[in-house]
């Protein structure tokens, strides 16, 4: 029985994706993959069509943000989802390590990888901030507790990925994995760092037009919807202090504005076992 399944976002990324396409296709788990398609003019599509036909292409018709990695996962039909980008994907092996993984532990709801990143396959930083994560371990999960990792280094088991409700859509791109840990750790389910199942990050062009200003945007916008009153406006506070001098910062503060409505609609305050560990990483200046 075929465990696992990849769901990769793309958007007017063409021949990453195809390289990406050609890695996934070679691994030895011969996993089923499913690309979600965000209204690329660049031919995407139309190539993935015919150099990839046993991909599962989703064309939504725009570009759903994070939401997309939600609807590929809705079209897996496998109890594991491992998520890559257009300029990432999987270690020979480490699928199967993480299928083992999961089956082994039945309260493990997400994977954080450890990453390679660039031909050399350098360690990312992240990486070291993950391995020693304050929350220590859980007996019944595989490694350090976590509430950060990188979309594209994760591995979910399916059913604890739909329960809490995916990437949120009011984040839509940029520091979106945080409240999806919040939200899988809300409903028991455990997010561990596991360093045997390995992702390669092979990024190009440098950071795209806008990301900075997102994940200031995000952070705040995740205090908002899942942390207590007092943390969300003292993010606020800090981002507006910012922006004074910085302008990541006041793009980044004009577009939480924006988005400010909706997240108080979907606010959700964290049980207070979640909030104390939020809280921990956030004392100790750690990201994981």
């Amino acid at each position: 029985m075929t465990r696992i399944s990849i769901v990769v976002i793309t958007r007017d990324r063409r021949e990453q994706l195809l390289r990406t396409l050609e890695r996934l296709a070679a691994l030895p788990e011969r996993p089923p993959v499913i690309v979600v398609d965000h209204a690329s003019t660049d031919g995407t599509a139309e190539a993935v069509r015919r150099l990839h036909p046993d991909v599962t292409l989703l064309t939504p018709g725009r570009n759903l943000g994070a939401v997309g990695r939600t609807l590929g996962v809705r079209h897996a039909r496998t109890p594991y989802v491992a998520f890559s980008d257009d300029d990432s994907w999987w270690e020979p092996g480490a699928l199967t390590r993480a299928a083992d993984l999961l089956d082994e532990h039945p309260r493990l709801g997400l994977i954080a990888a450890r990453i390679r990143v660039g031909p050399d396959g350098a360690p990312d930083p992240l990486n070291g901030m993950l391995a020693t994560s304050p929350l220590g371990r859980a007996p019944d999960l595989p490694g350090p507790q976590v509430l950060g990792f990188l979309a594209c280094a994760a591995v979910a088991r399916r059913t604890a990925y739909l329960e809490a409700g995916g990437y949120h859509p009011v984040l839509f791109f940029g520091g979106e994995e945080t409240c999806l840990a919040y939200d899988l750790a809300a409903r028991g389910w455990g997010v561990c760092h596991c360093p045997d199942v390995v992702a390669v990050h092979m990024p190009t062009g440098g950071v795209r037009r806008g990301r900075p200003a997102r994940q200031l945007r995000n952070a705040v916008l995740t205090a908002w919807l899942r942390r207590p009153l007092p943390v969300a406006l003292r993010h606020t506070r800090e981002l507006a202090a910012d922006a004074r001098r910085d302008p990541q910062a006041r793009a980044a503060l004009r577009e939480l504005l924006g988005r400010l409505p909706a997240a108080l609609r979907a606010r959700r305050p964290l049980p207070s076992a979640v909030e104390a560990a939020a809280r921990r990483l956030e004392l100790e200046g750690a990201v994981a």
